[in-house]
């Protein structure tokens, strides 16, 4: 088998499916790329695998026979990100499993793997489907996942949840101290069904996705999820656990609003994160007024900061105190210039909603506070 392939356009496709190939995986062939050569249609497909998460791409070759290997992943990538822009040749021996790479200039030979060995990829079948566009499934994976959480223990957490209603989707992650949900409107194909989908499927989506309105279309049943957009395809192995029943954690009964510029609170808290104990990173919110006041202390190294900021205020005075880093991430993953955040008691979950929000969105962020001490 033989075929000849741009450097480039082959490095940019293997760049996108590179996120896969784990090392010192459980199958050791899976350290590599699996080519499988069309050469009626003239088409490379290529499949990375961890077998929890598979990604393919399609590549125009010129080939005049099909045929399939599986070559080492790392050596092919290091060999092509050092070659100038320039068309190569691949020649594979099907006996042997020997490739050959002949570049304008030189011959580079590697052993490659039986085919056959390579894991199958699972199909979606008897599922459900929908569709948004690459810039709206950006919007729902960025706006969660920095959320999700890490603890194996609590696997259904290390996931984003994505609930299917009419017309609808809500995309929920949380770890326990804070969660975030995302409402998209207006979804195509939306139906009554439920899924929890990994980190890393989403982390190799979120690097990949076209930011247009590119469709991205999606297919899942009860353990698989198909992504397909522009000539990419992601498959994987969704979480089979219960989600924890978030919307009773939301509380309902918030009495105190303040609304604040998003960047200056977001400024000061940066700041005064500095001068936190750098266990618990507890900041305290003094809210009087129209005048919010921020506070942070170190008793262990007798650090303080304090700052005071203007805002807008409903409700009685209140001192509440948080994890300056939750925050800080929260606030950053915000695009609004202002933001609301309710409050109903010091020792009650706070929520983080952004002041503009396009009217097919609605997202809401939660944080859990944390107990001040009694020096506060």
């Amino acid at each position: 088998m033989k075929f000849i392939v741009s450097s480039s356009s082959l490095l940019k496709q293997l760049s996108k499916i590179h996120g896969v190939v784990t090392t010192n995986p459980v199958v050791p062939i899976l350290e590599n790329f699996l080519f499988e050569v069309d050469g009626a249609a003239g088409k490379l497909t290529v499949t990375a695998s961890d077998l929890q998460s598979s990604m393919i791409t399609e590549i125009e070759v010129n080939a005049e026979e099909s045929g399939s290997i599986a070559i080492p992943a790392k050596i092919l990538l290091d060999t092509l990100k050092n070659l100038p822009e320039q068309p190569v040749t691949i020649a594979v021996d099907e006996e042997t499993y020997s490739i050959e790479i002949i570049s304008e200039n030189g011959h580079y030979k590697l052993s490659g793997e039986n085919a056959t060995d390579f894991p199958k990829i699972p199909v979606v079948e008897n599922g459900h489907s929908i569709e948004l566009s690459g810039d709206a499934m950006s919007r729902a994976i960025n706006n969660t996942i920095f959320a999700a959480g890490t603890d194996d223990l609590r696997p259904a957490m290390t996931g984003v949840f994505v609930n299917l209603e009419e017309d609808e989707a809500t995309f929920v992650a949380t770890d326990g101290h804070r969660l975030v949900r995302y409402r998209k409107k207006e979804v195509e194909g939306a139906s009554g069904a439920s899924i929890i989908i990994p980190r890393k499927a989403l982390n190799l989506l979120k690097s990949n996705l076209p930011a247009d309105e590119s469709p991205v279309a999606i297919e899942f049943n009860d353990t698989n999820a198909h992504f397909a957009f522009e000539n990419l395809r992601l498959i994987s192995r969704l979480i089979d656990e219960r989600f924890p029943d978030y919307e009773n954690v939301i509380p309902l009964d918030n009495t105190n609003e303040m609304t604040i510029n998003r960047m200056q609170i977001l400024s000061t808290l940066k700041r005064l994160a500095i001068y936190a104990n750098k266990t618990t990173n507890q900041v305290r919110l003094s809210l009087k007024g129209t005048e919010l006041s921020v506070h942070a202390e170190d008793l262990d190294f007798s650090n303080e900061a304090n700052e005071t900021l203007s805002c807008e205020h409903e409700g009685e005075d209140i001192d509440i105190g948080f994890n300056a880093k939750f925050l800080i991430e929260m606030l950053n993953n915000l695009n609004s210039t202002e933001v609301t955040f309710q409050f109903s008691q010091p020792n009650r979950a706070g929520l983080i909603i952004p002041s503009d929000q396009d009217e097919d969105e609605d997202l809401l962020m939660l944080v859990m506070p944390v107990m001040l001490n009694q020096y506060y």
